[in-house]
């Protein structure tokens, strides 16, 4: 996965000279006009139009300056938000919309739904390299389940602890697909903060805020 890096500092400092330089510019204008109107020739006046254009074109550029800062401020209010809530996941268990999930000491998990029965699903795990590592055949029922993995490959050895991806082709018994939705589960170690935005460390695997579909206590009964 690839991570960013987050950087509000220049964006902050380069909204804060642009206000300073308009700023410092309308003073001048000020000046500059009040100095054209004391020694306007009374029989060739200055035409107003262009001071009120000028005028007006200020305040657009500073109502805008106004907004950005603003914009930035609730920016800076959410990316807090976001950090408190993704320390409040360590340690829970969660699960989450996605089909990778992580095995630790021999052990891997996944929670799948499928919308109807299936009399035949093909189950197939592959490694952080898009291989095949284990391939079975089961009947699901209608609704959740859970399906355990031991970390034994095809050919009967251990695979080394890390992250595994699991694909479910379900069919019921006329042949037709059936579909079928899965979700990882595991225990929040960590949080990464390198990128936009927090992901959720579980052990060797990477799941976003927005991916969690449900947070209980390690504790609770299952």
């Amino acid at each position: 996965m690839s991570i960013g890096s987050i950087s509000g500092t220049s964006s902050g400092s380069s909204l804060y000279s642009s206000a300073t330089t308009i700023a410092g510019n309308f003073d001048t204008f000020l000046q500059l006009l009040t100095t054209q109107l004391q020694n306007q020739n009374p029989l060739d006046p200055l035409d107003t139009n262009q001071f009120t254009e000028q005028l007006v074109q200020f305040s657009a550029v500073e109502q805008q300056l106004l907004t950005n800062d603003y914009l930035e401020t609730l920016i800076k209010s959410s990316q807090t938000s976001s950090t408190s809530e993704a320390v409040s996941f360590i340690g829970k268990e969660i699960s989450a919309s996605t089909s990778l999930t992580n095995l630790e000491n021999g052990q891997a998990s996944w929670l799948y739904h499928a919308d109807s029965p299936a009399e035949k699903a093909y189950v197939t795990v592959y490694d952080s390299n898009g291989n095949t590592v284990f391939n079975t055949t089961l009947s699901l029922d209608q609704g959740d389940g859970r399906f355990d993995w031991d970390g034994i490959d095809n050919s009967g050895q251990q695979v080394k602890d890390g992250p595994y991806q699991i694909e479910i082709d379900a069919r019921d018994e006329a042949g037709n697909s059936v579909s079928v939705s899965t979700e990882m589960a595991g225990v929040v170690d960590g949080v990464d903060y390198s990128g936009a935005e927090p992901y959720l460390v579980i052990g060797s695997s990477y799941v976003s805020l927005a991916s969690v579909t449900s947070v209980r206590a390690v504790n609770a009964a299952a």
